[in-house]
């Protein structure tokens, strides 16, 4: 059990470090009026701190540091509510000023935002779409070789799959697969598009598209859903500004677990609505061991969610990213809820 001094010692160092990525000395915080305390009875309770495993000592400074410990506890016990200023919240809120007519425009534009306010990385996972039924196909070619599939789902959403073309295919040939991809497939929902697309529609394209082996291979491969396909980055390289980066090594494990299609469970490991801190090794991924993950989810309609992720330093600021993650969370989920009641009227309409 923490002393009441010893508390208020370590929140004060964790503050101070938070805002000046130094490390704490005794003597730095003895000038505080919070705390009225000698240099010697503050280096004493910070020794104590360390024993105890709160505070770390460094090879280059008498200062201290937080331990991931010491991050925890202060995360869990000490942090104060923080009230966004006026400025953070006029340009959180700026990402629904304008029309937003889709769903993953938004979601872009709020990762953007949240990197450009907090200097971190921004990671936002969209709504799980995939058990929602297909209602209608539709193929756009884009040009010999491109096309994009658009499947509308029974509850007015719009998903756009990019595919290729072969060599070959004629127009007709096209408007025969989307013909059968909609009287074979209408009803099916989307995490069983690519089983369907076996059992129901690839013999049937076989009978009556030539050569369609090729186009289905692609069109199927295209209907895939992945968790990773819902991720939306902002600020990658933000993770640069930090001085506590200048490790090569840590930011090359970093950057390659973004690039190579890092699995959405990376940065969402829990499925429990709210907020969430998990700090340095409670990431479980060692490229992730010196960073800390701050969580939220959001309501996206229809009983869908999503997830929302600021990734910084450990010794990021913690009270002022829970409060935007909080304030943005809930305003998507109003926005969200918006777009989907849009959309949903939009479809009944069309289908009159």
């Amino acid at each position: 059990m923490l002393t009441s001094r010893q508390l208020l010692i370590l929140q004060l160092t964790v503050n101070d470090f938070i805002e000046s990525a130094q490390p704490v000395g005794s003597r730095q915080l003895s000038k505080k009026p919070e705390a009225p305390f000698s240099s010697a009875t503050i280096r004493n309770e910070m020794a104590d701190l360390e024993e105890m495993g709160y505070l770390e000592k460094t090879h280059t400074s008498s200062g201290r540091i937080p331990s991931e410990k010491g991050y925890r506890f202060y995360v869990d016990h000490l942090l104060t509510p923080v009230k966004l200023n006026t400025q953070d919240s006029m340009q959180l809120r700026s990402v629904f000023r304008g029309k937003m007519v889709e769903t993953e425009e938004l979601i872009r534009k709020s990762a953007t935002i949240l990197s450009d306010l907090t200097n971190y990385t921004s990671v936002l996972l969209g709504p799980d779409t995939s058990s929602h039924a297909v209602k209608k196909f539709s193929i756009v070619p884009l040009d010999q070789r491109k096309a994009v599939a658009i499947i509308v789902t029974d509850n007015g959403r719009v998903e756009n799959r990019l595919f290729t073309v072969p060599e070959g295919f004629t127009p007709s040939d096209i408007e025969k697969m989307v013909n059968i991809l909609n009287e074979r497939l209408v009803g099916t929902p989307l995490n069983d598009l690519q089983k369907t697309l076996v059992s129901e529609a690839e013999m049937v394209l076989k009978q009556h598209v030539y050569h369609s082996g090729e186009l289905y291979s692609s069109f199927q491969k295209a209907m895939s859903i992945e968790p990773e396909d819902r991720l939306f980055f902002g600020g990658k390289m933000n993770m640069m500004k930090q001085p506590e980066f200048s490790d090569i090594q840590k930011m090359k494990d970093f950057f390659e677990l973004m690039e190579k299609g890092s699995p959405a469970t990376t940065f969402f490991q829990d499925e429990n609505v709210g907020i969430r801190v998990r700090i340095g090794s409670e990431n479980r991924h060692d490229a992730m061991d010196s960073f800390s993950v701050i969580t939220a989810t959001y309501e996206a309609g229809n009983n869908m969610t999503g997830s929302i992720a600021i990734v910084g330093p450990k010794r990021m600021d913690y009270g002022r990213i829970i409060t935007m993650l909080d304030v943005l969370s809930a305003d998507l989920s109003r926005e969200l809820a918006r777009l989907t009641f849009v959309d949903g009227q939009l479809g009944g309409k069309n289908s009159d």
